[in-house]
């Protein structure tokens, strides 16, 4: 519970956008892009509740009513938990582009969370953030999933266990290893890649998927180079989403061509991430980005560090 005495009147976040599931870790892995992303100002208002104000960016016609909106649903949890003696007035400037495979639901979340929590007096941690945040996710995906908004709050490659009582384990990264980010310019909404999922797998690919999973971990901790590119393989999800993608299986194959560690979609996509040798990375985008204009999809790209900072009050 908190008090109306922080003495802050305004706070703006950024929150960046992720790549979920990096490929075998369906709804538990992701990893923060800090080229994009969310910036959502909360002021303290004498009215109590929550109100968006307006949106800008490159998405300026969300939903104003706070519990049709991700960040409005959000910010709505926290403020209920919080009880403060004011209420909050929200802008949300979108950085990052909807249907895009790139965690923009999941910023606007927790970007709402970080900029109210820094005008209460007595700020919630970071897991009672993520809490609030999912509330807000399930406004776009319809379910309560945490593979984008943990590392947009935490930073990172972020594995996180658990729904009611998340764990949320920042996973280290190799020194001298870059994503590539290939965003194409089309739009693919989060449902509609949930809905063709199969709902059964078989054993043989749950023995290979898991250990593709546990080998990528272990090779992130132990910096073994093959180890991440032997689990970077996806044989359960990727194989149902890549007829979403156009020209996706001759993308995938330019980029370990071109040799990155291992390629495949970002979260629900139709963005494309590779893992790669930060010498390699030029070539690698160029490959990928190639593909998809024989393909006649335009696209926008960007090599980033893994690591970072996650979500920060910015203003």
């Amino acid at each position: 519970m908190s008090t109306a005495k922080s003495g802050r009147e305004k706070a703006t976040a950024f929150a960046p956008g992720s790549v979920g599931n990096v490929g075998i870790g369906f709804d538990i892995l992701g990893f923060a892009v800090d080229a994009v992303g969310d910036r959502i100002t909360v002021s303290r208002s004498k009215q109590p509740g929550v109100r968006i104000t307006g949106c800008s960016g490159i998405v300026s016609d969300l939903p104003l009513e706070p519990e049709k909106n991700t960040a409005g649903r959000a910010l709505m949890a926290l403020n209920v938990a919080a009880k403060p003696a004011f209420g909050f007035d929200m802008h949300i400037e979108k950085g990052i582009p909807l249907g895009s495979g790139l965690g923009g639901s999941a910023a606007s979340a927790v970007g709402a969370v970080v900029a109210g929590n820094a005008l209460l007096d007595q700020p919630f941690g970071k897991l009672e953030l993520l809490k609030f945040a999912m509330q807000g996710e399930a406004v776009a995906s319809g379910s309560l999933h945490v593979d984008n908004i943990a590392p947009s709050l935490f930073g990172g490659l972020v594995l996180t266990v658990g729904i009611d009582n998340p764990r949320v384990k920042r996973i280290p990264v190799p020194r001298g290893i870059a994503a590539v980010i290939t965003h194409p310019h089309m739009f693919l909404s989060t449902k509609q890649a949930r809905a063709i999922l199969k709902r059964e797998v078989a054993m043989a690919d749950f023995v290979w998927q898991t250990a593709n999973l546990a080998g990528f971990i272990s090779g992130c901790y132990t910096d073994d180079l093959d180890l991440i590119r032997e689990g970077l393989n996806d044989v359960v999800i990727e194989p149902q989403r890549r007829q979403l993608i156009p020209g996706f299986s001759a993308v995938r194959a330019a980029a370990l061509q071109a040799g990155a560690l291992g390629c495949s979609i970002s979260g629900a996509g139709p963005t494309m991430f590779a893992w790669v040798l930060a010498d390699q990375a030029e070539a690698v985008r160029q490959s990928m980005v190639a593909e998809f204009a024989r393909n006649g999809v335009e696209t926008d790209h960007w090599i980033v560090a893994v690591e970072s900072d996650g979500a920060r009050i910015v203003d």
